[in-house]
């Protein structure tokens, strides 16, 4: 439930952020409807780019959330493993992140 709460959450800030344009979009849509040129696919373009950006976000957050989680467990058990488990958690934190970063670049760009 509590991760349906932040997915619903960072939904619904994509859209208030991306609002605007999904405005502007249906304004110019409703001017250019007369001259016959409607375009229909501004504010789809902008609801899947802040959908996939929105993901990629949740996704990242739950996946160092977990390393982090599994890291902690394992020196618990391991205390004189402290270090090799904390570097390779850094690394793997870092590798979830890049490819979130990516995810939300590519996310955004399709709003372009």
């Amino acid at each position: 439930m509590k991760q349906f709460l932040t997915l619903f959450g960072t939904v619904c800030a994509a859209l208030l952020f991306f609002g605007t344009d999904f405005a502007m979009a249906a304004d110019e849509a409703t001017a250019e409807a007369a001259a016959k040129t409607v375009t229909t696919g501004a504010g789809l373009k902008g609801i899947g780019g802040g959908i996939a950006a929105a993901f990629a976000a949740v996704g990242a957050g739950i996946g160092i959330g977990r390393i982090g989680g599994s890291g902690v467990e394992s020196i618990a058990r391991q205390p004189e493993m402290a270090g090799t488990i904390s570097t390779q958690m850094i690394i793997f934190a870092a590798l979830v992140e890049g490819v979130a970063l990516f995810a939300v670049v590519v996310g955004l760009l399709a709003i372009l």
